[in-house]
């Protein structure tokens, strides 16, 4: 694991001589996300510019972000969570007009473009978007466009209605991207996913039956539950034209890869997924990944995470409607008091995912440790 950037001054002499002191002592505001300077008899942090009470040189301790000071046991100071929070909702604010212009923009803006309309550099401004929505912004005009591309074909129009009403300027550049956009041809999509092969196996793990499938782009469906057949049945709602092909011996690899992980989560699982929702749920399906094995954070979290705390209840429902088991971890998710809530697959398979996850992630630990006491 990577460790904290941190600097130890070895003295008074030594803080003195360091650049930072000086934009420290000079409450300078340029220098305000470069780094944070924590005070070890008060066990806080500040930004550089804070009018808090300058500390003997002696007791400071640099550090190169906020992330880095936490996690060497330093608290930020009243002041800097004000700060931090001040500016979380000035991010989210800025990412909001962000996403409302790329979802009504006839062209789809370039980087620089809603970078300068933000007044940040494309370089800021792409790291503030993609920690506020989860996505960079070419993957959130990526996924809107999708969206409309979706619900355009599910309407009476003809095909090349559907392709310039979602913001395409020709069909050439749509059937580009059409893969990506739709996983197959437009015309297959609007009939139900017809000529769209899909392989698929059903086995059996620790919590039941479990089927997995996959398209030409990646695993689409990771199922559990006790009845095979329901487990097919739901597949074929999903996809309900297309080819459904039983996988052979070499798909049969996958599905024992998928069983490992749920055996010892601790070990992984890096599959190319082929994940196809709305704009949000791509958002909040995005953000649940992101959560560690072993970790839960509640409904209420995610919505912060994707800047619209509002929308735990649509949250939920996002992690409802998630079609692949432990491959997008919603059983991570808990209640705000740490109840577990409901689960597509049943709380009990959740109850036991999350309580074998814990055990993984000790089992590695006892294994590190003894590899060590052997050294």
């Amino acid at each position: 694991m990577k460790t904290p950037s941190r600097t130890l001054p070895d003295g008074p002499g030594a803080t003195e001589r360091d650049p930072r002191w000086a934009a420290v002592v000079a409450r300078d505001p340029a220098a305000d996300g470069h780094f944070v300077y924590a005070v070890k008899t008060t066990g806080v942090y500040c930004r550089p510019s804070s009018l808090s009470r300058l500390p003997r040189p002696e007791n400071v301790e640099f550090f190169d972000t906020p992330a880095s000071a936490e996690a060497a046991g330093y608290r930020p100071s009243k002041r800097a969570s004000a700060d931090q929070s001040a500016v979380a909702a000035q991010h989210s604010a800025v990412v909001a007009r962000a996403c409302r212009q790329i979802e009504t923009a006839e062209t789809l803006p370039v980087l620089s473009e809603l970078a300068q309309q933000a007044g940040m550099s494309a370089f800021h401004f792409h790291r503030v978007f993609k920690s506020v929505t989860g996505l960079t912004p070419k993957g959130y005009a990526a996924a809107n466009r999708a969206q409309k591309v979706r619900e355009e074909l599910s309407g009476e129009g003809t095909i090349t209605e559907a392709i310039y009403n979602a913001g395409f300027n020709s069909n050439s550049r749509f059937y580009e991207a059409s893969d990506q956009v739709l996983g197959m041809r437009p015309k297959d999509y609007r009939a139900g996913g017809t000529n769209t092969d899909i392989r698929f196996a059903i086995g059996e793990c620790s919590l039941g039956a479990i089927l997995v499938a996959q398209s030409d782009r990646g695993v689409c469906a990771i199922l559990l539950g006790d009845n095979p057949d329901a487990l097919a049945r739901d597949l074929q709602d999903q996809f309900p034209r297309a080819n459904l092909i039983g996988g052979d011996a070499d798909f049969e690899r996958l599905i024992a890869q998928v069983v490992g992980f749920i055996e010892a989560p601790a070990l992984g699982l890096d599959l190319p997924l082929d994940v196809r929702g709305t704009v949000f749920q791509e958002r909040v399906w995005q953000a649940l990944r992101e959560i560690p094995v072993g970790a839960t954070v509640s409904y209420a979290d995610i919505a912060r995470r994707i800047g619209m705390p509002k929308a735990t209840r649509a949250v939920a429902q996002a992690c409802g409607a998630n079609h692949l088991a432990v491959a997008i971890p919603c059983h991570r998710v808990v209640r705000s008091d740490g109840a577990l809530s409901g689960y597509r697959w049943g709380v009990e398979r959740k109850r036991k995912l999350l309580s074998r996850e814990a055990h993984s992630l000790l089992d590695l630990d006892i294994m590190g440790s003894s590899t060590l006491a052997n050294k």
